[in-house]
C-alpha cells in the first residue's frame, strides 16, 4: 500500500451527540478518494508528530467523500482534543490511505455490537451489509440518549428497524440473553471501550461462542506496568548501537529520546503503527494488535508498550 499522504478538505463538521462530533473529509482537488471496505481507517495528521487513527463511518461505495466521528476524551493524550479545538470546516489535513484490521466477512448472518464511539467501523459495516440484503441486526449502547452519535442516520436508514439503541440509564443491553437466541453461524463483530471489549468476551466464552466468529476491534487500551518489570537491552541492527530499556520507560520512548525515529500513534499497543520486527530475543507482548499465533512467532513486536522476556532485543532497526 502507498505510504504517501493526501490531502483532505473538511467540508463540514457536525456535533452529533456531547461530546462527539462528525467530519467529512474530501480531496482537495475533487478527485476521487482512495475506495475502502467496511472496518477500515485512515491515519489523521492533526498536528506535527500528532497521528490518530479514525475509523470510517460513511457507505463504502462513497469515494468522493469520507466520514469520521470523533469523541473528545477528557483522557485525552492530545489527539481527540486538538481535533476538537482546532479542527473546523475548510481545514485542511493530511491522512493516510485506509487501512482494515477489522474487515466484514460475507456471512449469512452477523451481529454488530457497538459501545459508545466504537459505533464508527460498525456503521460502514450496516451499511454495507443492508445493501447486501444480508441478515444482520445493530445494537449501540450508549449511557444516554444524549450521548449516542448518528441517531438520525440510524432513524431514518434503510436498516432502521434493524438498529437497537440501549441507553445505561435506562434500558441496557441484556447480551447475554440476546446472544442466546442466535443462531449459531452467527458472526459477532464488536467494537468499543475495553470494558465492554470484555464484557463481549466474557458473554461469548460463556456461552461457548466459536472463536473464529466473533471480530473485534480496539480503539484504546490502558497500558499500566506490571511489577516486577525490569531493565532490559535493545540493540539496533543497522547501527549495533545498544540502548537500555529502564523497567518505567518504553522502548519507544527511549529510542525516540535518542534520535532513532520509529512511527507511532496510539502508544497504546492497539494500532500497529510502531510495530517492528524482531531478529533476536524473545518478546513479552502486551499489545491488543497481534494475534496470539503473530505473537508466538516472536519475529516482532510493538515497542510503545512492549517489552522482553530476554535480556536482549535486536530489532531491524
Amino acid at each position: 500500500m502507498s505510504t504517501e499522504l493526501l490531502q483532505v478538505r473538511v467540508t463540514q463538521r457536525v456535533a452529533e451527540a456531547e461530546d462527539i462530533c462528525s467530519y467529512e473529509l474530501v480531496s482537495v482537488d475533487g478527485a476521487p478518494l482512495p475506495a475502502f471496505e467496511a472496518g477500515a481507517h485512515i491515519d489523521v495528521h492533526v498536528a506535527p508528530g500528532l497521528v490518530r487513527q479514525y475509523s470510517l463511518c460513511n457507505a463504502p461505495h462513497e469515494t468522493h467523500r469520507y466520514v469520521i466521528g470523533v469523541l473528545r476524551d477528557p483522557a485525552s493524550r492530545g489527539g481527540s482534543q486538538a481535533m476538537h479545538e482546532r479542527i473546523q470546516a475548510d481545514t485542511t489535513l493530511q491522512i493516510s490511505a485506509p487501512k482494515n484490521h477489522f474487515p466484514l466477512l460475507a456471512v449469512e448472518r452477523s451481529l454488530l455490537l457497538a459501545g459508545g464511539i466504537g459505533v464508527t467501523p460498525l456503521l460502514a459495516m450496516a451499511e454495507t451489509l443492508a445493501a447486501r440484503g444480508a441478515d444482520f441486526a445493530l445494537h449501540y449502547c450508549t449511557r444516554s440518549p444524549a450521548r449516542t452519535a448518528f441517531r438520525e442516520r440510524l432513524q431514518s436508514a434503510s436498516y432502521a428497524a434493524q438498529v437497537h439503541c440501549h441507553y445505561d440509564s435506562e434500558t441496557p443491553l441484556d447480551l447475554a440473553t440476546l446472544l442466546a437466541g442466535l443462531e449459531r453461524d452467527t458472526h459477532i463483530y464488536f467494537c468499543g471501550p475495553s470494558g465492554f471489549i470484555k464484557h463481549v468476551q466474557s458473554c461469548a466464552a460463556a456461552q461457548d461462542w466459536p472463536a473464529d466468529q466473533l471480530h473485534l476491534e480496539y480503539f484504546s487500551a490502558e497500558v499500566v506496568p506490571a511489577e516486577g518489570d525490569q531493565a532490559f537491552e535493545v540493540k539496533l541492527a543497522s547501527s549495533g548501537a545498544c540502548y537500555t530499556i529502564p523497567a518505567d520507560r518504553t522502548v519507544l520512548q527511549v529510542l525516540n529520546e535518542a534520535g532513532v525515529f520509529i512511527p507511532a500513534s496510539c502508544e497504546q499497543g492497539v494500532c500497529g503503527t510502531c510495530l517492528t520486527r524482531v531478529l533476536d530475543g524473545v518478546p513479552e507482548h502486551r499489545d491488543l494488535y497481534l494475534t496470539e499465533e503473530e505473537q508466538a512467532a516472536n519475529d516482532q513486536f510493538t515497542p510503545c508498550c512492549s517489552r522482553a522476556r530476554s535480556a536482549t532485543l535486536l530489532l531491524d532497526l
